[in-house]
């Protein structure tokens, strides 16, 4: 595939070597000569010197002809202005990396939308995501990201025989804006039809708006008590957006941050969780604030050193799982020496998400779940498809194929069998291996 990064810094020069691994067609642009030429020498890869903001430089780059564009500088405002210009210019996806939560925030202004660019993607959420997963299970489902945030996704284990338990799900009566996306039975995975009668002990995926999570639990009779004590050392970005991720969840979060604003702040934006004001690097503080009675203890800070030191001395007070943040891939290593239970690389979940981009034709993002044969699919309705202007019911979809959001122009919907696709909705379905390619069949132009 031919690809524009435009950033050499850390995380664009990681991608770099990702891709060339891959041997995909690459160009790095970069505005400092010194990054561009360090690069030049490291890869056998195109390499410019220039903004990335710059029209002219993004057409040096072949830009018009680029299956994908990634925006990761240091800069938000001139991801979002690049990533925008390469759509414009004729690139096939473009993706721009921000930090500001502003520019996630769809309450206040939806700025993908705005400047059409594919995605906007925070790897500070990344890996909260990935922090929070390991917290509730290793082989939870976390699919937040396909949805913008706009689709509530539980993952319910049904504990005791119930109303459920005893129809199929056709005769459940689900409200149609509540819909079961999978069902896990043991090791097996597999997309919910309609025939399918849940039994106890299976875990099954539940799509819904966030506004519908009390129906979802009275529904499926889920139990809302505090699930365990979660301890989180420093109090950026990632520990903001874990802490948030898991009180929704009705974990009892508490987060140690040393910066005196930082910590009104987080006291102001969390609900429920409890900001302590502390240099968690003290062990006497941790000793205060009871870190070896925590179920789980995150570290977030945003030095590598740091995390791995607070989570070796959280490990002997006694906490039951350690996990901790890092960015060096040579640290990696050393990990499980220190008897640290997980070590979440930034490095490692950005090529994950940037890996699933790297598609072809009307996908724009593509994932397969932790557990079974079921892929997720983020696609684009282009006016030519044929399932343009037809209802999901007539749209001709195979069986083990379920669509669970529609979105178009920000609005974000589960979709009832009447609903009808319309140019430029955004789809997010369940496929199953075997019928991907009978499912895209029904919206390639």
């Amino acid at each position: 595939m031919n690809v524009v990064v435009l950033g050499a810094g850390t995380v664009g020069t990681s991608i770099a070597e990702l891709l060339c691994q891959r041997d995909d067609s690459v160009t790095v642009v970069d505005i400092d000569p010194k990054q561009t030429a360090a690069l030049n020498e490291k890869l056998d890869i195109r390499v410019l010197n220039g903004s990335a903001s710059q029209s002219s430089v993004l057409f040096q780059a072949g830009i018009a002809t680029a299956d994908v564009c990634l925006a990761v500088t240091g800069s938000d405002e001139t991801n979002i202005v690049a990533a925008s210009l390469a759509k414009a210019m004729g690139c096939r996806r473009s993706i721009a990396r921000v930090y500001a939560p502003v520019f996630r925030d769809l309450s206040t202004f939806d700025y993908q939308e705005h400047f059409q660019i594919d995605r906007v993607m925070s790897l500070e959420n990344l890996t909260a995501m990935a922090l929070a997963r390991a917290v509730r299970d290793p082989s939870s489902v976390v699919v937040e990201q396909f949805a913008r945030g706009g689709l509530a996704v539980n993952e319910i284990t049904i504990g005791k025989e119930s109303s459920i338990t005893e129809t199929t799900i056709a005769e459940l009566g689900l409200p149609s804006k509540i819909r079961i996306g999978t069902i896990q039975r043991q090791k097996l995975m597999w997309i919910a039809s309609a025939t399918d009668q849940l039994q106890v002990g299976d875990k099954v995926i539940v799509f819904s708006r966030p506004e519908d999570n009390k129906l979802v639990n009275t529904l499926f009779h889920v139990v809302t008590g505090k699930k365990g004590r979660v301890v989180i050392a420093g109090g950026g970005e990632t520990g903001f957006l874990l802490a948030r991720l898991l009180e929704h969840e009705n974990y009892k979060i508490t987060i140690l941050e040393a910066d005196h604003d930082r910590s009104q702040r987080l006291a102001k934006d969390l609900e429920s969780a409890s900001v302590i004001e502390c240099d968690a690097a003290i062990r006497e503080n941790l000793e205060e604030e009871r870190v070896g009675n925590a179920d789980v203890f995150a570290a977030c800070t945003g030095d590598d050193e740091d995390n791995l030191m607070l989570a070796v001395e959280a490990k002997e007070l006694g906490a039951k799982q350690v996990l901790c943040v890092m960015e060096r891939a040579d640290y990696t290593n050393i990990v499980e020496k220190l008897g640290i239970d997980l070590a979440v690389s930034q490095r490692d979940v950005m090529a994950k998400r940037v890996l699933s981009f790297l598609t072809e034709g009307v996908v724009v993002s593509r994932a397969k779940l932790p557990v079974g044969l079921v892929n997720i699919i983020e696609l684009e309705v282009e006016q030519t498809a044929p399932v343009c202007g037809l209802t999901l019911a007539d749209a001709g979809l195979p069986k083990r194929c379920l669509v669970v959001m529609v979105m178009n122009t920000g609005y974000i919907r589960v979709p009832s069998a009447k609903d009808v696709f319309q140019p430029r909705d955004h789809v997010v379905m369940l496929v199953e291996d075997d019928v991907v390619d009978a499912a895209l069949a029904c919206f390639q132009p």
